[in-house]
Formats: structure tokens, C-alpha cells, sequence
């Protein structure tokens, strides 16, 4: 692990977030105070999906049952490379407060080559400053 290249945040999981009026602002909050990623098996609106990408989130889905708890952390080492292949499944390792270290498979659904270059930025913002320059 390279401590200059690891960034600690927070992270939602939920079956199926994005559904109601609130869409912008839910993604907008989360980074605000320090989120870093969502997990989710499907996102219910591509609005929102597009939200999460638009505020330098990681719209990141996974197939099995969360082995993870409030309080506990996930490392995912490689997401730069995750990003520049979209379609791969790739781990993250979940660290427990008192159980052994277990492994999910997570992967991000779909992501257009902008998309990969916001994320990457951290936010939509950035993006458009950088090209601006």
C-alpha cells in the first residue's frame, strides 16, 4: 500500500439508492461530508448514478450479500487501474473490528470513457477545469 495513493472516506451501501426527489441533493451531501463511493447491487435511476459520478464518487455495485457492518472499513487497492478497465470485477478486503479480513468482488457497471476521466478528477467540476486549461 502507498499511503501518497490511499484516500479514506465514507462509503453507502444500499440495495437500490438513487429512487425520489432527492437525488442531487443525497449526492451532493455525501461528498460533502467526506464519501468517497457507493455500493449498491442496482442503481435505481441512471440520474443518480450519474450524480455519484458527477461529484467524484465511486458508483461501485456488487452481486453477493455484504459481509461489511457500520464501522467497518473497505480497502480497495487498484481503483485507478479498476477505472481505465471498465467491465473487470476487482476486490476490496473488509476490515472488521473483530473478525479476519474477508473479500468482495465489486465492479462498476457501464462507465464511459468521461465518466472514468470525472471520477478521476473528483468531480465534474475539476473535470471541466482541467480541459479548460
Amino acid at each position: 500500500m502507498i499511503r501518497l495513493q490511499t484516500e479514506i472516506g465514507s462509503m453507502v451501501y444500499a440495495v437500490k439508492p438513487g429512487d425520489g426527489s432527492a437525488r442531487e441533493q443525497a449526492a451532493s451531501c455525501q461528498r460533502v461530508i467526506g464519501g468517497l463511493a457507493n455500493i449498491a447491487e442496482e442503481y435505481a435511476t441512471k440520474r443518480y448514478r450519474s450524480n455519484v459520478i458527477n461529484w467524484g464518487m465511486l458508483p461501485l455495485q456488487m452481486a453477493e450479500v455484504p459481509t461489511f457492518e457500520v464501522g467497518d472499513y473497505i480497502y480497495i487497492p487498484g481503483i485507478k487501474a479498476a477505472l481505465d478497465n471498465p467491465g473487470t470485477t476487482f476486490k476490496g478486503y473488509v476490515i472488521h473490528e473483530d473478525a479476519p479480513v474477508t473479500e468482495i468482488t465489486l465492479y462498476m457497471e457501464s462507465l464511459t470513457a468521461e465518466e472514468r476521466e470525472i471520477i478521476k478528477a473528483g468531480s465534474l467540476i475539476n473535470f471541466n477545469k482541467n480541459r479548460q486549461m
